[in-house]
């Protein structure tokens, strides 16, 4: 189906009815959606007002004080989420010692007034070393909503309730995603549950950033932790693909219409990290590693001042769409690179769309004419460019990871993931790719059999050496109670965020009740060694400690019809149910039992 972008659940009610089944035979609808990043993109979140410590007022503004670009002048970040103008300083002041300059009543109340001067939808309150203790933003907080009409539903977000770890930069970001976001995705997914309802189906369920899944309910009031909910899904789908096929290291890449997520599965499980940025907005929560570049079947192709054939950021996404498509749009995209090139052996995609292959070749042949070029050589090199830029990507979730690509095998999925593979291997020394069965909608495979998934995480702060392992977990214990809140059956697991005293960051370690600093500091030193290729002979700090509570994982089972296709060599073009795909010159096709296509390097 394709995109409703000017009211996503429109876009989620004509599939369901496409399914053509009774709404009562509909037991589940699991949703991934891209509203969050989309806001962040197009920076269409809420009016946001924020409270911080007078004297750290600037930290939005001020980052880390790196560069956008190393080597590149002009780059600079994307502005913040909340413009100075609204931000309040407040007059207190906690070290990481205690209190240096209390609350007082006066300040909170002249603090709530100014607040409501300014007529904010949301109203975020970040004080320094509130992931100590977080008692003066609680504090702020009730003063604000005794100021704020209740009629005016504005809520109040504390930074030590969403991230109660240190970094205030990193807290403050991401609790102020939270209040930008949060208005937005409570009334999105209000309005798909009603449009559900409407239609006798049941309530959405909804997949957040770190690949699990979390009622309507519960999402709408965590909606940074929904900023990759789209993407995540797809990769949930390949690693149980993988784990049916017996391998356990592989890249993904799924390209779509706007853009390309590249992703990384180890051990058959996706890696997740513990927080990213998010259209230039550091977001400190569990996410399922996913790089994003503007490199999809929609990007338009165009050239510079200089000459120079770019392709990117700009898309046509679904409303024109490209040229092909015959919706109105007249400028060169990607898809119409393939379709200029043959590329597509069928009249129509999925969703009823036409191809127009003259009128992409136009288009193309247009944008030739402009470079002095034949339509042939301009549309390999549109596709050549969308290759460079997601194969970039897979280096960065792969390479600066201390995993060799080579190593690995390349699962392409979404629309435009298989027409690509060959080339994206043929980048980065890659001899096997995976499509996977049901290639085009393998991120709904993978929504369908996530787990529910909670998160939780506190401050810790302590050496190692000196961390008590029954006091330690009884702490772990009571951070799983709270992070699975009412819903029974779910299974812990917890990482603690451990460093040498005097680092910069910090690794995820693995842990379990009972153990003590010295074992979570030996597997510290194991995983840094293995990370880094070094150890340091230093004290070992535990900074934080995160549970992930799950569910039972759903057992993928394939039953896909017997596959009669035949091995086919390249090149190649071969259609599937719903995607196409490319095999290039010196690669084997082979049919695969479960479904889906294993493509080799002959």
């Amino acid at each position: 189906m394709l995109s409703t972008p000017v009211d996503q659940s429109e876009g989620v009610a004509a599939a369901l009815q496409a399914l053509g089944a009774a709404s009562g035979d509909v037991a589940r609808v699991a949703h991934g959606t891209t509203v969050v990043t989309n806001l962040l993109l197009e920076r269409r979140g809420a009016r946001v007002v924020l409270c911080a410590t007078a004297g750290a007022s600037d930290l939005l503004e001020l980052r880390r004080q790196d560069r956008a670009s190393l080597y590149d002048l002009s780059v600079d970040y994307p502005p913040p989420l909340v413009h100075a103008d609204h931000v309040i300083a407040v007059d207190e002041r906690r070290t990481p010692r205690g209190v240096a300059r209390a609350l007082s009543a006066a300040e909170a109340e002249r603090v709530a007034k100014a607040v409501a001067a300014l007529e904010p939808e949301i109203v975020v309150v970040s004080l320094l070393h509130a992931y100590e203790d977080g008692a003066h933003e609680q504090l702020l907080a009730n003063a604000l909503r005794a100021q704020l009409a209740p009629s005016s539903g504005v809520e109040i977000v504390c930074g030590s309730d969403i991230l109660p770890e240190i970094r205030e930069y990193e807290r403050t970001a991401t609790a102020v995603a939270e209040g930008y976001a949060r208005p937005r995705v409570a009334t999105y997914l209000s309005h798909l549950a009603a449009r559900l309802a409407s239609g006798g189906y049941p309530p959405p369920e909804v997949m957040t950033s770190g690949g699990g899944m979390r009622s309507a309910a519960d999402a709408s009031r965590a909606a940074a932790s929904l900023a990759l909910s789209g993407p995540a899904g797809g990769v949930v789908g390949a690693a149980a693909v993988l784990r049916a096929c017996g391998i356990t290291k592989a890249l993904t890449i799924d390209i779509g219409g706007t853009s390309a997520d590249a992703g990384l599965i180890l051990d058959g499980a996706p890696l997740v990290e513990p927080g990213g940025n998010v259209a230039g907005v550091p977001i400190a929560l569990p996410r399922v590693l996913v790089e994003t570049v503007s490199a999809g079947g929609g990007s338009i192709a165009w050239v510079d001042d200089g000459g120079a054939l770019r392709v990117g950021p700009r898309s046509a996404g679904s409303v024109p769409g490209p040229v092909a498509f015959g919706r109105g749009g007249t400028l060169p995209t990607v898809t119409d690179a393939h379709v200029a090139l043959g590329h597509f052996s069928a009249a129509r995609l999925s969703g009823g769309v036409q191809i127009d292959t003259v009128a992409a070749c136009v288009a193309v042949s247009a944008l030739a004419e402009s470079l002095g070029a034949t339509m042939e050589r301009t549309a390999k090199a549109i596709l050549a460019i969308a290759d460079a830029a997601m194969a970039r990507a897979l280096r960065r979730v792969s390479v600066e990871r201390g995993i060799d690509p080579r190593h690995c095998t390349l699962v392409a999925f979404g629309g435009g993931g298989p027409l690509h593979a060959c080339g994206l291997a043929e980048l980065l020394g890659m001899r096997a790719i995976l499509v996977p069965p049901h290639a085009g909608v393998l991120s709904a495979l993978g929504l369908a059999i996530a787990p529910e998934r909670r998160d939780a995480a506190m401050s810790v702060m302590r050496a190692a050496a000196s961390l008590d392992a029954t006091t330690f977990g009884v702490s772990l214990q009571s951070l799983a109670a709270r992070a699975a809140g009412d819903q029974a059956g779910l299974t812990p697991s917890w990482h603690v965020r451990v460093r040498y005293v005097g680092q910069g960051h910090e690794l995820d370690v693995p842990c379990t009740l009972g153990e003590n600093g010295a074992k979570i500091s030996e597997r510290f030193s194991e995983m840094h060694d293995a990370r880094y290729g070094f150890t340091l002979d230093r004290p070992v700090e535990i900074v934080a400690a995160r549970v992930a509570m799950t569910g039972a994982p759903v057992q993928l089972k394939f039953s896909a019809p017997v596959n009669h296709a035949r091995a086919m060599r390249g090149p190649a073009v071969i259609t599937l149910a719903d995607a196409t795909m490319v095999v290039a010159d010196g690669w084997t096709a082979r049919p695969l039992a479960i479904g889906g296509w294993m493509v080799e390097r002959q």
